[in-house]
């Protein structure tokens, strides 16, 4: 069975956090403290008791001009004695349709281990961010406004609110990270690796035609899990419709191919794939308390 946390069953979610990654207590107790919600915690349980779980955080993503509303898995683990069951792709494939529900058009994670990759891009997700650029350093960022946290979230969000392809960071996002990195002597930072599941394909797409409206041609594209993203459309004046017919330029693309084509990631590399249609980007994640 699956479903959302409990009061009741909380305890259960911390005990799995300790067996499952083993992390310092303060940031054990950073991340209970600020990020962790029970209605945002999906669990399957096996009886009464949890063996597998994930929390849903809400962020903003800067797409297009556009500040899309995205999910970011956090804390997906299973209990070592239930592992190789299937529980963690059944909370995956409802958390999608929990999204659904919601209106959100896309899911974000970063993997723990390289070999991560693979297993989520069973479920539709694709790498779309690159690990490696160095950051702004938070201890220089700090010093140059004492003790004001509040300009010095000014300029720490003038980096980055108007760069596309960026997770975006609220005020209160910076004072945990900030905690956080206090707690470990402020250590330097980088870009991560990370992934993108599209839940709504079409409002993505809609998105990208109103930012290119000189771009025409047609798509098809093909999802196992979420059939409302099994689309034949046509993408052209700043519009996409339904369409039986194929443009000049059509594009058969699977769920992973569109989250990589949409946030332009590496796309020069794919022209035999995609033609030409989407644009470059180096899309970013960061400073997510990893």
């Amino acid at each position: 069975m699956i479903k959302y946390i409990s009061p009741d069953t909380k305890s259960q979610i911390l005990e799995m956090w300790r067996v499952c990654f083993g992390d310092s207590q303060p940031y054990y107790d950073i991340y209970f403290k600020e990020r962790y919600k029970n209605e945002s915690t999906l669990a399957y349980f096996e009886g009464e008791k949890v063996v597998a779980s994930l929390q849903l955080l809400p962020y903003n993503f800067t797409y297009c001009d556009t500040e899309v509303s995205i999910a970011y898995i956090s804390g997906a683990c299973t209990l070592p004695e239930a592992r190789k069951k299937g529980y963690m792709g059944e909370l995956l494939k409802r958390t999608f349709h929990e999204l659904e529900k919601k209106n959100i058009p896309l899911s974000i994670l970063v993997p723990e281990e390289e070999w991560l990759l693979s297993f989520y891009n069973k479920f539709g997700y694709a790498q779309t961010f690159d690990k490696g650029k160095e950051l702004i350093l938070l201890n220089e960022l700090m010093s140059r406004h004492a003790d004001n946290l509040h300009t010095a979230y000014k300029e720490f969000d003038s980096l980055f609110r108007n760069q596309t392809m960026t997770v975006q960071k609220t005020f209160d996002d910076f004072r945990v990270v900030v905690e956080e990195a206090a707690g470990y002597g402020f250590p330097p930072k980088k870009s991560l690796t990370g992934m993108t599941r599209i839940i709504d394909a079409r409002k993505m797409l809609e998105i990208f035609a109103r930012k290119y409206p000189n771009k025409s041609f047609s798509l098809e594209v093909s999802d196992e899990i979420l059939s409302r993203n099994n689309l034949v459309v046509s993408v052209d004046k700043g519009q996409v419709l339904d369409t039986a017919s194929k443009l000049s330029t059509h594009l058969n693309l699977t769920i992973s191919d569109l989250a990589q084509a949409l946030l332009g990631y590496h796309t020069e590399e794919k022209h035999d794939l995609l033609e030409g249609v989407f644009p470059e980007h180096q899309p970013q994640i960061h400073f997510m308390m990893e």
